[in-house]
């Protein structure tokens, strides 16, 4: 009974979700609204399924509070940096923006975006560019002291967290 169940309802959550999102986008409960946002919360997971790569099984989930610390401190710490160049600046002190390639060891595309994510969140920086390979990130900087130590504060910081979490295969 269970396969019967996963192999036509692949992602209950998304479903769920689907059916919620109809409703609210209609703003009614009628029953019709019910049958056909259902029909769609069924049928759109269960046709696209095969277009999903396979779900990210993070291997250190205990590692993620860690993680969501330090990017909500380094967003605060950011914050103010941003703040204070903006306010401080006189007419004679110019930024320093530049762009910088970050290279990866992060092989799992979901650990890649959500390194991406992080910097783009943080701000005076944003992740512009993932090389085709996917082995370096392009990131703009909005002033920039020294490039080499950006680079290993960020794999520190971030990188190796998301490889303990997303080992590569």
């Amino acid at each position: 009974m269970s396969t019967f169940i996963a192999r036509w309802l692949p992602r209950p959550g998304l479903s769920l979700l689907l059916l919620a999102t109809w409703l609210l986008l209609h703003n009614s409960v009628a029953p019709g609204q019910w049958l056909l946002g259902g029909v769609l919360a069924l049928l759109l997971p269960w046709l696209l399924e095969r277009l999903w790569p396979e779900t990210p099984r993070p291997r250190r989930l205990e590692l993620l509070p860690l993680y969501l610390g330090r990017l909500l401190w380094d967003i605060v710490i950011s914050n103010l940096s941003v703040a204070r160049l903006i306010l401080s600046r006189s007419p004679a002190t110019t930024l320093r923006p530049a762009f910088i390639s970050l290279p990866l060891a992060l092989r799992d595309e979901r650990a890649i975006a959500i390194l991406a994510a992080t910097i783009t969140l943080t701000p005076g920086t944003v992740a512009v560019e993932l090389s085709i390979d996917r082995r370096e990130l392009l990131i703009h900087c909005l002033d920039l002291d020294d490039a080499t130590t950006l680079i290993a504060s960020l794999r520190q910081r971030y990188e190796a967290l998301l490889l303990e979490m997303f080992p590569p295969c």
